[in-house]
């Protein structure tokens, strides 16, 4: 390799440097001077070498160091507007003669402000040790290799480990009985929630909640808390007293919990605020998903009994054989199994409040006359029992059936059906209100962020437009499902609900198929348990959708008992 050839390395070496290079040899003339120090001094390289450094740099030291032969290190020097941080050496020859110097500098400016981001950076993770160590919440961490990294006191005080015990070693250190969560969120990369299992020496029983510490899009740990069963009875004994000793109101909704703005909906709200304030009968008319429970909560809320109990009642899940009992009570001895004692019905439970039937259209014509001696005559008797028991009861029906064409066809009673007709509020589908689809989804995608621990932000204009399409047979639970399938389709990091997360809508019987089909191989962690609950949960949302949310079609279609399909709705939160 000749001469220049080496020479032009050097100076793309050089120039490719961030700091200042200045060299200069024995008569303090500059031989080196990179596009760094031009950057940095404001003289071009063209002016600068064979100059005198003392023209160049007027404060330069070079020539001092030349002299001394003794290196300056980390000094400070003002270059005009610059301050720079600079360190001069001398350069020897093979006999240790000085023969040139060099100084290499860079703007004092950029190292202030690393030195402040690792300050800051330090701050910051103080900060957050003393937030982990304050909590009251027992707190473990580990690396993406499952090795502890952070406990917190409260850690050591539930599980009697301390961090000679836990840091550096593996996730499984502190198992007495089952699992470790650790190891199976770095496995899977999904969170875990309520896993019992027995911890440290002592097998304390705790229940644990495990998520991954996700960066940049990557798996760089997992953090649990570990929540004492112990404290968790003890509470819930604590509310079960506090049960006994209070009249409980069940009502959870209010006015302001019913999303829309839509003339439709604003106008069932002004309907549903009015019958708030009289004693009539209300009873909410609409397809199956619309929100009619919604309704009734928020009534009840309204109303001057909303100190009194609120008891809802879905008549199609009760069987026909036990409904009666249910709704109005039994002496002892009344029939075969009858309690000890005999049992109030929920009539007698929500005196002096309100009781809610669903699904009233359900009810057989026997029960149907004893339901009308309650309105006409403010009174109940149990079954076996010839006194009658007055009741204060408030009473809001729901249905989705037409009544009045079960009247014409004599399976429901004319007179009963004038008596809960006195204030109807009818309750819009969704395809009426496609406008609030917007704020339906806001509101939906906060719940399940909470529910789910995602951070969803928003959904694209293309998955909008797709919603804002479809006609929404199973209305709002409709929507519901299919914002919660979409949460769970996004992967870890992901924040917005596109296209491509929307499950198939238009749950037709060939759709339908394709659509449990495509979603039918196992998703990252899944068993075969998980698997098959998703399965399920999918297969009777869709049955639901195929006929309007009607309960009692859908569990013909599934060849299941209402009752069954019930337990089942309630078990995958789609009633």
């Amino acid at each position: 390799m000749g001469y220049r050839q080496r020479s032009k390395e050097i100076d793309v070496i050089l120039n490719s440097t961030h700091e200042g290079i200045v060299a200069v040899d024995r008569e303090c003339r500059i031989t080196i001077f990179n596009q760094a120090a031009e950057r940095l001094i404001g003289v071009a390289a063209e002016q600068a070498l064979n100059q005198h450094a003392a023209h160049i740099i007027p404060n330069t030291r070079l020539h001092l160091v030349m002299q001394s032969g003794q290196p300056e290190l980390n000094q400070k020097q003002r270059l005009g507007d610059v301050t720079i941080i600079t360190n001069r050496v001398p350069v020897r020859d093979e006999s240790g003669q000085v023969i040139a110097a060099v100084a290499v500098f860079r703007d004092i400016s950029e190292v202030i402000n690393l030195a402040e981001e690792v300050t800051s950076l330090r701050e910051t993770r103080t900060l957050l040790e003393s937030i982990i160590n304050s909590t009251q919440d027992a707190i473990s961490v580990v690396d993406e290799q499952g090795l502890g990294i952070m406990i917190n006191p409260a850690y050591t005080r539930l599980t009697g480990l301390t961090e000679r015990d836990v840091i550096g070693k593996p996730a499984t250190v502190d198992i007495a009985e089952g699992e470790s969560m650790h190891l199976q969120v770095l496995r899977t990369g999904q969170p875990v929630k309520s896993v019992p299992m027995k911890v440290g020496p002592n097998r304390r029983e705790v229940l644990v909640d495990a998520a991954p510490i996700v960066v940049d899009g990557k798996i760089k740990g997992s953090v649990a808390v570990i929540h004492d069963v112990s404290e968790i009875h003890r509470l819930s004994e604590e509310l079960d007293r506090a049960r006994r000793l209070i009249r409980l109101l069940e009502a959870k909704y209010t006015f302001e919990d019913i999303i829309g703005v839509s003339a439709e909906i604003r106008y069932a709200i002004e309907q549903a605020r009015k019958a708030a304030q009289i004693p009539a009968t209300v009873i909410l008319r609409g397809e199956s998903g619309t929100g009619k429970e919604l309704f009734a909560h928020a009534i009840h809320q309204s109303s001057g009994r909303r100190k009194g109990q609120f008891i809802r009642v879905s008549c199609a899940a009760i069987p026909e054989s036990l409904l009666e009992a249910e709704l109005f009570g039994y002496v002892e001895g009344a029939f075969t199994g009858a309690k000890r004692g005999g049992r109030r019905g929920y009539f007698e439970e929500a005196n002096g409040g309100t009781l809610f039937l669903d699904e009233v259209g359900e009810i057989n014509l026997s029960v149907q006359a004893k339901l009308l001696r309650v309105l006409q005559e403010k009174e109940i008797v149990r079954i076996g029992d010839a006194q009658a028991v007055p009741v204060d009861v408030r009473l809001i029906t729901a249905t989705n059936a037409n009544l009045e064409d079960l009247v014409k066809r004599g399976r429901f009673r004319e007179d009963l059906y004038y008596r809960l007709n006195v204030v109807p509020i009818y309750i819009p589908p969704l395809r009426q209100r496609k406008g609030d689809l917007p704020y339906l989804v806001d509101h939906l995608l906060r719940k399940y962020n909470q529910e789910y621990g995602r951070n969803v932000t928003t959904v694209s204009a293309g998955a909008m437009k797709i919603l804002i399409d479809y006609e929404w047979p199973g209305n709002v639970r409709e929507l519901e499902n299919v914002i919660s399938r979409a949460i769970i389709n996004l992967r870890l990091g992901e924040t917005i609900v596109e296209e491509s997360h929307l499950p198939p809508l238009g749950h037709g019987p060939a759709k339908t198929r394709m659509g449990i089909a495509s979603r039918g191989l196992p998703q990252q962690g899944e068993t075969l348990a998980v698997m098959r609950e998703r399965w399920e949960r999918e297969v009777l949302a869709a049955a639901l959708a195929q006929v309007g949310g009607n309960r009692t079609k859908a569990a013909k279609i599934l060849g299941v008992s209402l009752r069954n399909l019930y337990n089942k709705l309630d078990k995958y939160g789609l009633t």
